[in-house]
């Protein structure tokens, strides 16, 4: 709570851009004013009681130390650490005096969501702005305390610096007394600091969150334990929808010590179809009593579903021009292709992969006074409590989401799904319920990457840089987005909704005199499973098919695949960018290859059968461009087929750094996880579900076969940018133009196999 000063003959007037700054209980409290754009009586009324309590973002206490409040999921990015780098460079606070605390869920929050690399990009700006106005208040009280005029002070290191000497941050805490209010003008024209004059953002600090992991009192979901709790452990049906329990039979579980019985879930929101809860004393009982329990289904309809089925669905769909909604539509594609057929065309596939986060799906549900409380790690908890509430048959007020890092996300946890089991299983036995799953049973009930169909067809014209007229790209795959409709978008001309997250990366940055793009949700896929988000999104697999057919249009016009690269991006028009995301547009794209180009020493004489290939991208949406330029060097055995990558190199235009060590582990692992998509880990699904269920036969990249990884970021002053999912996106396209370089065959499904090698050899 703080001390708001209500004005003279009328009540405060507060909106969600508001910024206040107020002393409580020997703090210093920093707050953007409530979300609501007009306040009820009753908080009209707590004003003028001075019990109010906006949306707290950080606080200086009476000892200088100031902790910053995280709404967002820590999942080993050290996004905590990114946030509050932007809050005390501009407060001027001492780093050693800095702490994060993760918050649960509250309204006053706002929309809490971690993914799409967004947290730094969308927390620069209002962040800054915060630190700023705590140091404006800061400044202005020590002002006061000292008879000095503010323009004549500033902060540094905890300090307030003035002409009469230097006061703490506690000090002036301490002494002063802040009523102070920033309207949402002044915040938008809220001087911040230069990059020069940047102390903690760019510099080498330590990271906030690693303390608590390395001496293990860090707190996962799976960590929590509650009085009175007993374990559940989930039995899967055969189909993800439409399966129903016949017959349930528990007589050899009942044999365990320790087994309490089992509970048929009823959810009304129809997330959980045909779920059986096997509920014991302890978790090792619950794995077993899971196995001994007998269950009878009559079977989804999806039950005999395959892989090739979905395959077969997505190659039908684009080739009907009737399937899918138009996400580009620049110049006449279809004028140019009456006057010049296509002459160039090439299908790409990708297969379901996976997420198997190091920490199995898990959660804690409870019922206390009226409020469910659940306690797990999630990525999205703000559409967790919807789900949950719908789940719960309760209002959104009555459910809590507790915050606790994650072991591993990637996507998959931004749904709230795996919290279900535990809270159905809570209110239909009347107690707390920790819900684990089993690895196979995660992996079952895993939203997997969907596998993906993409077509795309090119008219050329004369040999040369100038040569491609139209490009056509159509594909088909899975939508995350569908199972969350408000987040769905309108396609360009408004015939339907589209999800922007399976479509991005088709809208790239190449100028393209006529470029069309019609992108397909793939029913069948979504009968099936419920697609997922997972690391790269729609970018993971769309600009695999995007920048493999770039390549194949420059051999076919006869160019260097980086000089024809080189000269699509004019940096005009629309692909000049817009303020303040993406100035620069194209030219920054173009910058980072140049720069490969020259770091790789491209064009150099290599041996036999070895190969540079290169690829763009720019990260999530247009909106949010990490310009990134990859370069794969392989060697190809043309007995065996085996891709050995010997190298990947990257150059990364992400603007302004704030977190360099951060920013450097999110390359890496994101170009770890590009190849291990591109050249190992995938599954398939059988009779409806996912054939892979454990890490003996889901193999995924292994340490013997990392190559050597050169990253290069750019200096830049520009806004910054994500980079938790972007350096995905370039690696595979990279590997298989660098196999064509290698020996000539062109691979146009993931992952690249050394039979497909050794088939397009056979070839010829």
């Amino acid at each position: 709570m703080m001390s708001v000063k209500k004005q003279k003959g009328a009540a405060l007037s507060l909106n969600r851009r508001d910024f206040l700054v107020g002393s409580f209980g020997g703090a210093v409290i920093m707050a953007f004013a409530p979300l609501s754009g007009a306040l009820s009586a009753s908080a009209q009324e707590s004003i003028e009681n001075k019990s109010f309590a906006p949306t707290m973002w950080f606080e200086i206490t009476n000892t200088g130390e100031v902790v910053i409040n995280i709404a967002k999921a820590e999942m080993g990015q050290h996004v905590g650490t990114s946030l509050a780098r932007m809050i005390a460079d501009e407060l001027g606070a001492d780093w050693n005096q800095v702490s994060i605390n993760h918050v649960d869920t509250d309204p006053k929050w706002g929309v809490m969501i971690t993914g799409g690399s967004w947290s730094v990009s969308t927390s620069y700006r209002p962040l800054s702005q915060a630190g700023a106005a705590g140091r404006i208040a800061l400044i202005e009280e020590a002002g006061k305390l000292l008879s000095v005029a503010p323009s004549e002070c500033d902060t540094e290191n905890g300090f307030v610096v003035t002409p009469k000497g230097n006061m703490s941050f506690s000090d002036v805490v301490t002494k002063g007394s802040f009523n102070r209010v920033f309207s949402k003008e002044e915040l938008a024209n809220m001087p911040l600091k230069s990059k020069d004059k940047y102390k903690i953002i760019g510099s080498s600090t330590k990271a906030l969150d690693i303390p608590k992991k390395t001496n293990g009192t860090a707190e996962y979901g799976i960590d929590v334990e509650i009085d009175g709790m007993v374990y559940a452990r989930p039995v899967l049906p055969p189909t993800r929808y439409g399966s129903e329990v016949v017959s349930i039979d528990d007589s050899e579980a009942k044999k365990l010590p320790g087994y309490l019985g089992y509970e048929l879930l009823k959810d009304p929101s129809k997330v959980l179809q045909g779920w059986v809860s096997v509920i014991a004393k302890d978790y090792p009982t619950a794995i077993k009593a899971g196995d001994l329990i007998k269950v009878k289904y009559k079977a989804g309809p999806t039950a005999k579903v395959s892989e090739q089925d979905i395959f077969a669905e997505g190659d039908r769909q684009i080739k009907d021009v009737k399937e899918g909604l138009l996400f580009v539509n620049e110049g006449d594609v279809g004028k140019v292709f009456k006057k010049t057929p296509a002459n160039i065309e090439a299908t790409y596939r990708t297969h379901t992969v996976m997420h198997y986060a190091l920490e199995p799906l898990n959660a804690v549900a409870l019922l206390k006074d009226g409020i469910w409380h659940i306690h797990a790690g999630n990525q999205w908890p703000s559409l967790a409590v919807t789900n949950l509430a719908s789940a719960l048959g309760v209002d959104e007020s009555h459910v809590v989401v507790h915050q606790y890092y994650l072991g591993g996300g990637f996507g998959r946890k931004l749904a709230g799904d795996y919290m279900l089991p535990a809270a159905l299983t809570a209110k239909q036995i009347g107690k707390p319920v920790k819900c684990v799953f089993t690895r196979q049973d995660d992996s079952r009930f895993d939203l997997v990457r969907s596998a993906s169909v993409s077509r795309l067809q090119a008219s050329l014209g004369d040999k040369g840089k100038g040569g491609l007229t139209a490009l056509d790209h159509a594909f088909s795959a899975g939508w995350p987005t569908m199972s969350t409709p408000a987040a769905m978008v309108d396609n360009i001309d408004k015939k339907g909704k589209i999800d922007p997250f399976a479509s991005s990366g088709a809208d790239h940055w190449y100028s393209i005199d006529n470029h069309r793009v019609r992108t397909i949700n793939n029913g069948l896929a979504h009968r099936t499973f419920m697609p997922g988000y997972l690391r790269a999104v729609g970018p993971g697999w769309i600009t695999w098919g995007l920048e493999s057919f770039i390549d194949e249009v420059a051999h076919q016009l006869e160019i260097d695949p980086l000089e024809f690269r080189l000269s699509l991006l004019d940096g005009k028009g629309k692909q000049a960018g817009r303020h303040p995301e993406s100035v620069g547009g194209a030219s920054r794209l173009k910058n980072t290859l140049e720069v490969l180009k020259k770091n790789i020493q491209y064009g150099n004489q290599l041996p036999a059968d070895e190969g540079i290939g290169v690829a763009l991208s720019f990260g999530q949406e247009r909106t949010m461009p990490t310009w990134i330029a990859t370069a794969a060097h392989v060697k190809v055995d043309r007995t065996t087929g085996k891709i050995e990558l010997k190298k990947i190199s990257i150059v990364v235009d992400a603007g302004i750094i704030v977190h360099p060590d951060g920013a450097l582990a999110q390359l890496e692992g994101g170009v770890l996880w590009g190849i291990s998509m591109a050249l190992y880990e995938h599954t398939e699904f059988e009779k409806g579900q996912v054939r892979d269920v454990n890490l003996n036969t889901y193999t995924p990249l292994r340490m013997n076969d990392v190559p050597e990884i050169s990253i290069e970021l750019v200096e830049s002053g520009e806004m910054p940018v994500g980079l938790g999912e972007p350096g995905v996106v370039g690696v595979a396209p990279a590997i298989g133009n660098a196999v064509f370089q290698a020996v000539g065959v062109r691979l146009r499904e993931l992952p690249m196999k050394s039979q497909h090698v050794l088939d397009s050899l056979a070839q010829g």
